[in-house]
């Protein structure tokens, strides 16, 4: 379990496919903390430790995880938002995040607004009914507030601190976001089915 607050950057230094699996190796300031069989959130994914060596470490992403995510686009360079999982008896700051993407979004616009950006994401239309306006999600592996909701499409703000210290910093028009819908609006989705 996360909280969609982002504890460290990481840098993709080996993409390595195996199978029909694809290992990634990261480098990161919280690689020399990790322990095998450890959770982390990479863009919002809960992937498993397999391997450390001084401040990187690797994870095995598998293909269920490969077809309903952007982790199949990474690229070694590329930047990627981590979290550890949460501890019990800690602040939750942001929200419930499970590291269970449900799919991907679309970023089709990013605005300059006094200080602050404004992404706005396409989304599969069948998941409407997963937002509500001012609710969370969590994009990348970053806790937000949706808002200007429509059938298919939603906005988020961005503040300074988060452009400057998670990927979003690199997102542009045209890029392909991994996102979670709030879990209690998915319980509560299927409760009323």
């Amino acid at each position: 379990m996360f909280t969609g607050i982002i504890e460290s950057l990481g840098k993709i230094t080996d993409v390595k496919l195996d199978r029909g699996n694809i290992d990634f190796t990261i480098e990161s300031d919280i690689g020399k903390e990790l322990k095998v069989d450890q959770s982390v959130s990479h863009n919002g994914v809960c992937l498993t430790v397999i391997e450390t060596n001084n401040n990187t470490h690797t994870v095995t992403a598998v293909k269920e995880t490969l077809d309903k995510s952007s982790l199949k686009n990474f690229l070694v360079n590329d930047l990627i938002n981590l979290e550890r999982a949460m501890k019990l008896g800690e602040r939750l700051d942001g929200h419930l995040v499970q590291g269970h993407v449900d799919g991907v979004a679309k970023c089709i616009g990013v605005s300059v607004n006094d200080g602050s950006w404004i992404y706005e994401f396409e989304f599969d239309i069948c998941n409407e009914m997963f937002l509500i306006e001012k609710g969370s999600i969590c994009i990348n592996g970053v806790s937000l507030t949706v808002f200007d909701i429509t059938e298919n499409t939603f906005k988020v703000t961005i503040i300074p601190y988060t452009y400057e210290n998670t990927s979003f910093k690199t997102l542009k028009e045209g890029d392909i976001v991994n996102i979670e819908f709030d879990m209690i609006g998915k319980y509560l989705a299927r409760f009323n089915k």
